[in-house]
């Protein structure tokens, strides 16, 4: 039987931007539901509401479980790797490789998101050696939409992504942020200009 071996190191801590991004632990479940219980994510994320206790407990499991299979990998966002103030995500898939995240209201406006993002995005860069990375996210919300632009990302001229989820149809937009290339050495140059 052959085991497929994950890309995601088994324990994780990102330190930049001002930020610690850190496994969950079984420490952070008291607080999962005051991050994630409550309209705003219930209605623009998959997340599940409402998110109590037994919600907390699925989602540190399931984050185990799909870091395991080397899909997925879940950071809580912290300034100095104590309590958690959001959530970060990145997912590799056939089609990409995504990030996502949720702040917790009572942590919104410093920020978070946008750093986050920034640092989850150069951990796919150096590490994973990630091409492009994506965020898919509603045009209707605009402090995701300020997230993508104030991360560097920009809209794709592709087909937005339609869909059903608890009940409400969504489409999503797709942003990119290419890997950055190195500066100095040799370039390439436009002949016909």
């Amino acid at each position: 039987m052959s085991r497929t071996t994950s890309p995601f190191p088994e324990r994780m801590e990102l330190s930049s931007e001002g930020l610690v991004l850190r496994d969950w632990t079984e420490a952070d479940l008291p607080s999962m539901p005051e991050l994630f219980d409550h309209p705003d994510i219930a209605y623009w994320t998959p997340v599940v509401s409402p998110f109590d206790e037994a919600a907390a407990r699925a989602r540190l499991d399931r984050a185990r479980q799909l870091r395991a299979e080397g899909t997925t990998v879940l950071l809580a966002i912290t300034t100095d790797g104590g309590a958690p103030l959001g959530e970060v995500m990145l997912r590799r898939a056939p089609e990409g490789t995504e990030i996502g995240y949720a702040i917790g209201p009572a942590h919104r406006g410093q920020g978070l998101a946008a750093r986050a993002v920034r640092v989850m995005a150069a951990y796919a860069f150096e590490q994973l050696d990630t091409e492009q990375v994506i965020l898919e996210l509603e045009a209707e919300n605009a402090p995701s939409v300020a997230v993508a632009t104030k991360a560097g990302f920009r809209l794709l001229d592709i087909p937005l992504i339609t869909g059903e989820e608890k009940g409400r149809p969504y489409a999503l937009q797709t942003w990119a942020l290419d890997r950055p290339r190195p500066s100095g050495g040799a370039m390439a140059t436009d002949t016909d200009s």
